[in-house]
C-alpha cells in the first residue's frame, strides 16, 4: 500500500492522524518520523511533526529445512583454527602498544598547544555577537547586538531594543536569567574559538550599568550605617558579579573594610569597621 503522510503538533498526533487515515493499529502499520517539531528557547517550540504511514506488508513465513550438508556420521565437522603462534605476535603487539602512545601523546600536546592559543578578541566578539543575533531571531524579538570593548582582556556585548521592556525575557529576575545567557556565550565562544578565550560580558538593555549603579548606592547607604554604629552587617546572598559590585563600589571609602563570607550560591558581603 501506498504511504500517507500526516502533520501534528508532536510525533504523537502526527502518528494518530496516520493510523486513523490507514484505518489500522500500530502494530499492523510501518512508520517513520520525516520531521520533528524543533525545541527553542525558554519552552517554546517552532514548526509541526511530519511522519509517514503504510500498512505493513506481510510476507511469507520460511520454509523450514536444513541448510547445512551433514557428513558421515551425522555430525557436522568443525575445523579447528590452527594455533597461534604467541612468541612471534608479541613484539608486533609491543610495537603496536607504543605506536599507540605515542598517537596519544601527540594528540594530548596538539590540545594543550591549541588551548594554551590566544584567539584575538575581535573574533571572539564576533562569534558572541553571531550566537546572539541568531538567538535573537529564534525567540522574534527585534534588537541590535553591539560590541564594547572595556579593556584589553574584557569585552562586553550588548542587546538593545526600544522599548527595553519587550527584552525582560532575557533578564530574568534579579537578571538570573541573563547569567544564565551569559554563561552560555561564554560557553559557545569557548567551543569556536578551540582556545584561550578572554572576558565576554554580555549585557542587555543597559541592565548591568543599572544594577551596578544601584548597588553601589546601596553598599554606601549600608556602610554609613556601619560607620554611625560601630557594627558590621552581613548583606544577603549575592552573585559574584554583585559581590564585586559592592566591594568596588566602597573602594576607598574611609572607616569600614569589606570582606565575603560563605559558599557558593550563598556567599555573602560583610561590611564591618575598619
Amino acid at each position: 500500500m501506498d504511504w500517507v503522510e500526516t502533520t501534528g503538533k508532536t510525533v504523537e498526533e502526527a502518528t494518530k492522524r496516520a493510523l486513523q487515515h490507514l484505518g489500522v493499529g500500530n502494530s499492523d502499520a510501518e512508520v517513520e518520523i520525516i520531521e520533528e517539531p524543533k525545541a527553542g528557547m525558554f519552552g517554546r517550540v517552532k514548526g509541526e511533526a511530519r511522519v509517514r504511514a503504510r500498512v505493513r506488508p506481510h510476507s511469507p513465513r520460511p520454509k523450514r529445512g536444513n541448510s547445512q550438508p551433514r557428513s558421515r556420521g551425522g555430525r557436522n565437522r568443525t575445523e579447528r583454527p590452527a594455533k597461534s603462534q604467541g612468541d612471534k605476535t608479541r613484539p608486533a603487539k609491543a610495537e603496536a602498544k607504543a605506536g599507540a602512545k605515542s598517537v596519544q601523546n601527540n594528540n594530548r600536546s596538539t590540545k594543550e598547544d591549541s588551548v594554551t592559543s590566544v584567539i584575538p578578541l575581535a573574533d571572539q566578539a564576533a562569534i558572541a555577537k553571531e550566537f546572539l543575533e541568531g538567538l535573537l531571531t529564534s525567540l522574534e524579538l527585534t534588537a541590535t547586538v553591539t560590541i564594547k570593548e572595556i579593556d584589553a582582556e574584557t569585552v562586553e556585548v550588548a542587546i538593545n531594543h526600544d522599548p527595553a521592556t519587550e527584552l525582560g525575557v532575557l533578564v530574568g529576575p534579579r537578571g538570573t536569567t541573563l547569567q544564565a545567557l551569559q554563561e552560555i556565550t561564554r560557553t559557545v565562544v569557548q567551543a569556536k574559538a578551540q582556545g584561550k578565550t578572554s572576558r565576554i560580558l554580555v549585557d542587555v538593555a543597559q541592565y548591568r550599568e543599572r544594577r551596578v549603579a544601584a548597588l553601589a548606592r546601596f553598599g554606601q547607604k549600608v556602610a554609613q550605617e556601619v560607620i554611625e554604629t560601630g557594627e558590621e552587617r552581613a548583606l544577603e546572598p549575592m552573585s559574584p558579579a554583585d559581590r564585586k559590585a559592592i566591594h568596588d563600589g566602597l573602594t576607598g571609602m574611609d572607616g569600614i573594610v569589606t570582606r565575603s563570607e560563605g559558599d557558593e550560591p550563598r556567599r555573602f558581603v560583610v561590611i564591618a569597621p575598619a
